[in-house]
Protein backbone atom coordinates (compact mmCIF):
# COMPACT_ATOMS: atom_id res chain seq x y z
CA UNK A 1 0.00 0.00 0.00
CA UNK A 2 2.82 2.37 0.86
CA UNK A 3 4.55 1.56 -2.44
CA UNK A 4 1.39 2.32 -4.42
CA UNK A 5 1.06 5.61 -2.57
CA UNK A 6 4.66 6.52 -3.37
CA UNK A 7 4.14 5.69 -7.06
CA UNK A 8 1.00 7.82 -7.22
CA UNK A 9 2.80 10.67 -5.47
CA UNK A 10 5.74 10.42 -7.88
CA UNK A 11 3.43 10.45 -10.92
CA UNK A 12 1.53 13.44 -9.54
CA UNK A 13 4.76 15.30 -8.83
CA UNK A 14 6.06 14.60 -12.34
CA UNK A 15 2.74 15.75 -13.85
CA UNK A 16 2.79 19.00 -11.87
CA UNK A 17 6.43 19.64 -12.76
CA UNK A 18 5.73 19.06 -16.46
CA UNK A 19 2.68 21.33 -16.30
CA UNK A 20 4.72 24.10 -14.69
CA UNK A 21 7.41 23.76 -17.36
CA UNK A 22 4.91 23.79 -20.25
CA UNK A 23 3.08 26.79 -18.79
CA UNK A 24 6.32 28.78 -18.74
CA UNK A 25 7.55 27.57 -22.11
CA UNK A 26 4.31 28.12 -24.06
CA UNK A 27 3.05 31.08 -21.98
CA UNK A 28 -0.23 29.32 -21.23
CA UNK A 29 -2.17 28.96 -17.99
CA UNK A 30 -1.29 26.20 -15.54
CA UNK A 31 -4.73 24.66 -16.14
CA UNK A 32 -4.03 24.53 -19.88
CA UNK A 33 -0.58 23.07 -19.29
CA UNK A 34 -1.93 20.39 -16.92
CA UNK A 35 -4.32 19.13 -19.61
CA UNK A 36 -1.65 19.44 -22.29
CA UNK A 37 0.73 17.12 -20.40
CA UNK A 38 -1.01 13.83 -21.34
CA UNK A 39 -1.34 14.95 -24.97
CA UNK A 40 2.34 15.85 -25.13
CA UNK A 41 3.33 12.55 -23.52
CA UNK A 42 1.15 10.22 -25.57
CA UNK A 43 1.72 11.85 -28.95
CA UNK A 44 5.17 13.38 -28.32
CA UNK A 45 3.87 16.73 -29.55
CA UNK A 46 6.26 19.32 -30.95
CA UNK A 47 4.48 22.63 -30.44
CA UNK A 48 7.43 25.00 -30.57
CA UNK A 49 5.79 26.85 -33.47
CA UNK A 50 3.16 28.22 -31.07
CA UNK A 51 5.51 29.28 -28.29
CA UNK A 52 5.32 32.98 -29.14
CA UNK A 53 1.62 33.06 -30.01
CA UNK A 54 0.71 34.83 -26.77
CA UNK A 55 2.97 37.75 -27.73
CA UNK A 56 1.05 38.49 -30.95
CA UNK A 57 -1.51 41.23 -30.43
CA UNK A 58 -5.02 40.75 -31.81
CA UNK A 59 -7.12 40.84 -33.78
CA UNK A 60 -6.03 37.39 -34.96
CA UNK A 61 -8.05 34.64 -36.59
CA UNK A 62 -6.48 31.19 -36.29
CA UNK A 63 -7.46 28.83 -39.12
CA UNK A 64 -6.92 25.23 -38.05
CA UNK A 65 -6.65 22.57 -40.73
CA UNK A 66 -9.11 20.21 -39.05
CA UNK A 67 -7.96 16.62 -39.52
CA UNK A 68 -8.90 14.75 -36.35
CA UNK A 69 -10.93 14.82 -33.15
CA UNK A 70 -7.74 15.59 -31.24
CA UNK A 71 -7.17 18.97 -32.93
CA UNK A 72 -9.56 20.99 -30.70
CA UNK A 73 -7.98 19.57 -27.52
CA UNK A 74 -4.53 20.60 -28.72
CA UNK A 75 -5.62 24.09 -29.72
CA UNK A 76 -7.59 24.67 -26.52
CA UNK A 77 -4.45 23.69 -24.60
CA UNK A 78 -1.94 25.73 -26.57
CA UNK A 79 -3.60 28.88 -27.91
CA UNK A 80 -4.03 31.90 -25.61
CA UNK A 81 -6.85 31.24 -23.17
CA UNK A 82 -8.76 34.37 -24.25
CA UNK A 83 -9.28 32.79 -27.69
CA UNK A 84 -12.88 32.11 -28.70
CA UNK A 85 -13.07 28.66 -30.33
CA UNK A 86 -15.74 28.04 -32.96
CA UNK A 87 -16.46 24.30 -32.71
CA UNK A 88 -18.53 22.11 -34.97
CA UNK A 89 -21.48 20.22 -33.53
CA UNK A 90 -19.48 17.03 -33.06
CA UNK A 91 -16.71 18.68 -31.02
CA UNK A 92 -19.17 20.82 -29.07
CA UNK A 93 -21.05 17.73 -27.87
CA UNK A 94 -18.14 15.32 -27.39
CA UNK A 95 -18.05 14.05 -23.81
CA UNK A 96 -14.32 13.26 -23.78
CA UNK A 97 -13.47 16.82 -24.88
CA UNK A 98 -15.34 18.35 -21.92
CA UNK A 99 -12.22 19.00 -19.72
CA UNK A 100 -10.55 20.90 -22.58
CA UNK A 101 -13.68 22.91 -23.41
CA UNK A 102 -13.41 24.36 -19.91
CA UNK A 103 -10.04 25.91 -20.80
CA UNK A 104 -11.38 28.68 -23.05
CA UNK A 105 -14.55 30.14 -24.46
CA UNK A 106 -16.19 27.89 -27.01
CA UNK A 107 -19.37 28.13 -29.06
CA UNK A 108 -21.06 25.57 -31.24
CA UNK A 109 -22.24 26.79 -34.58
CA UNK A 110 -24.72 26.18 -37.33
CA UNK A 111 -22.72 26.43 -40.56
CA UNK A 112 -25.65 28.18 -42.23
CA UNK A 113 -25.83 31.06 -39.78
CA UNK A 114 -22.90 31.55 -37.41
CA UNK A 115 -20.52 33.36 -39.71
CA UNK A 116 -22.95 36.18 -40.42
CA UNK A 117 -23.05 36.94 -36.72
CA UNK A 118 -21.76 40.38 -35.86
CA UNK A 119 -20.62 39.02 -32.52
CA UNK A 120 -17.54 37.39 -34.06
CA UNK A 121 -16.52 40.61 -35.78
CA UNK A 122 -16.94 42.50 -32.48
CA UNK A 123 -14.74 39.97 -30.68
CA UNK A 124 -11.96 40.54 -33.20
CA UNK A 125 -12.35 44.32 -33.34
CA UNK A 126 -11.76 44.45 -29.60
CA UNK A 127 -8.30 42.98 -30.31
CA UNK A 128 -9.63 39.51 -29.69
CA UNK A 129 -8.77 36.09 -31.07
CA UNK A 130 -10.91 33.53 -32.86
CA UNK A 131 -10.03 29.95 -33.70
CA UNK A 132 -11.94 28.36 -36.57
CA UNK A 133 -11.62 24.72 -37.63
CA UNK A 134 -11.96 24.17 -41.38
CA UNK A 135 -11.84 20.78 -43.09
CA UNK A 136 -8.34 19.98 -44.32
CA UNK A 137 -9.61 18.23 -47.45
CA UNK A 138 -12.13 20.86 -48.52
CA UNK A 139 -12.66 21.22 -52.27
CA UNK A 140 -12.62 24.92 -53.31
CA UNK A 141 -15.34 24.11 -55.85
CA UNK A 142 -17.67 22.53 -53.31
CA UNK A 143 -20.62 24.10 -51.50
CA UNK A 144 -18.70 23.73 -48.23
CA UNK A 145 -16.22 26.33 -49.47
CA UNK A 146 -18.75 28.95 -48.35
CA UNK A 147 -17.11 28.62 -44.93
CA UNK A 148 -13.86 30.03 -46.33
CA UNK A 149 -15.83 32.93 -47.82
CA UNK A 150 -17.58 33.56 -44.51
CA UNK A 151 -14.33 33.46 -42.51
CA UNK A 152 -12.66 35.77 -45.03
CA UNK A 153 -15.52 38.28 -44.66
CA UNK A 154 -15.09 38.26 -40.89
CA UNK A 155 -11.34 38.82 -41.19
CA UNK A 156 -11.85 41.71 -43.61
CA UNK A 157 -14.54 43.44 -41.56
CA UNK A 158 -12.47 43.16 -38.39
CA UNK A 159 -9.19 44.01 -40.16
CA UNK A 160 -7.78 40.89 -38.53
CA UNK A 161 -4.66 38.96 -39.39
CA UNK A 162 -5.09 35.30 -40.25
CA UNK A 163 -2.76 32.54 -39.10
CA UNK A 164 -3.06 29.00 -40.51
CA UNK A 165 -2.29 26.07 -38.20
CA UNK A 166 -1.65 22.49 -39.27
CA UNK A 167 -1.02 19.48 -37.03
CA UNK A 168 1.48 17.32 -38.86
CA UNK A 169 0.77 13.63 -38.32
CA UNK A 170 -2.88 14.10 -37.34
CA UNK A 171 -3.98 12.41 -40.55
CA UNK A 172 -2.46 9.17 -39.22
CA UNK A 173 -4.50 9.18 -36.01
CA UNK A 174 -7.18 6.53 -35.67
CA UNK A 175 -9.58 9.40 -34.87
CA UNK A 176 -8.70 11.21 -38.10
CA UNK A 177 -11.43 11.86 -40.65
CA UNK A 178 -9.16 12.63 -43.61
CA UNK A 179 -7.23 10.30 -45.86
CA UNK A 180 -3.78 9.53 -44.50
CA UNK A 181 -0.83 10.56 -46.66
CA UNK A 182 0.93 7.35 -45.62
CA UNK A 183 -2.13 5.13 -45.73
CA UNK A 184 -1.41 3.97 -42.17
CA UNK A 185 -3.38 4.65 -38.98
CA UNK A 186 -1.74 4.63 -35.57
CA UNK A 187 -2.94 5.10 -32.01
CA UNK A 188 -0.02 7.32 -31.03
CA UNK A 189 1.80 8.84 -34.02
CA UNK A 190 4.18 11.68 -33.28
CA UNK A 191 2.54 15.06 -33.86
CA UNK A 192 3.99 18.46 -34.68
CA UNK A 193 2.09 21.75 -34.73
CA UNK A 194 3.08 23.95 -37.67
CA UNK A 195 2.06 27.48 -38.53
CA UNK A 196 2.84 30.54 -40.63
CA UNK A 197 3.10 34.10 -39.39
CA UNK A 198 -0.14 36.12 -39.05
CA UNK A 199 -0.91 38.31 -42.06
CA UNK A 200 -3.93 40.28 -43.28
CA UNK A 201 -5.94 39.16 -46.29
CA UNK A 202 -5.26 42.49 -47.97
CA UNK A 203 -1.54 41.74 -47.81
CA UNK A 204 -2.09 38.23 -49.17
CA UNK A 205 -4.14 39.49 -52.11
CA UNK A 206 -1.63 42.27 -52.83
CA UNK A 207 1.35 39.92 -53.00
CA UNK A 208 -0.19 37.57 -55.58
CA UNK A 209 -1.82 39.22 -58.64
CA UNK A 210 -3.36 35.91 -59.67
CA UNK A 211 -5.53 35.84 -56.54
CA UNK A 212 -8.40 38.29 -56.77
CA UNK A 213 -10.66 37.31 -53.86
CA UNK A 214 -10.09 37.25 -50.13
CA UNK A 215 -11.49 33.71 -49.76
CA UNK A 216 -9.09 32.44 -52.44
CA UNK A 217 -6.23 34.18 -50.64
CA UNK A 218 -7.23 32.54 -47.36
CA UNK A 219 -7.44 29.12 -48.95
CA UNK A 220 -4.08 29.62 -50.71
CA UNK A 221 -2.44 30.57 -47.41
CA UNK A 222 -3.71 27.40 -45.74
CA UNK A 223 -2.61 25.34 -48.73
CA UNK A 224 0.82 26.98 -48.58
CA UNK A 225 1.31 25.60 -45.09
CA UNK A 226 0.01 22.13 -46.01
CA UNK A 227 2.22 21.95 -49.11
CA UNK A 228 5.25 23.06 -47.12
CA UNK A 229 4.68 20.28 -44.60
CA UNK A 230 4.10 17.72 -47.34
CA UNK A 231 7.35 18.71 -49.04
CA UNK A 232 9.27 18.55 -45.76
CA UNK A 233 7.94 15.06 -45.10
CA UNK A 234 8.79 13.78 -48.58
Amino acid sequence: MILIGLIIAAVAAAWLAAAFWFSRRHKISFHQAALYVPLAALWRVDATALEDTADDEGPILYIVSHQSRLDPALMLSLLPEDTLHILDDRAARSIWLEPWRELARTIAFNPEHVFVSRRLVRVLRSKGRLCVYLAADMDPNSRAFRLYRAVARIALRAEARVQPIHVEGADRLTSSFVESSTGKRQLFPQLAVRTLKPITLEELVARDPEINTSSAALYARCEELRRREAAAAA
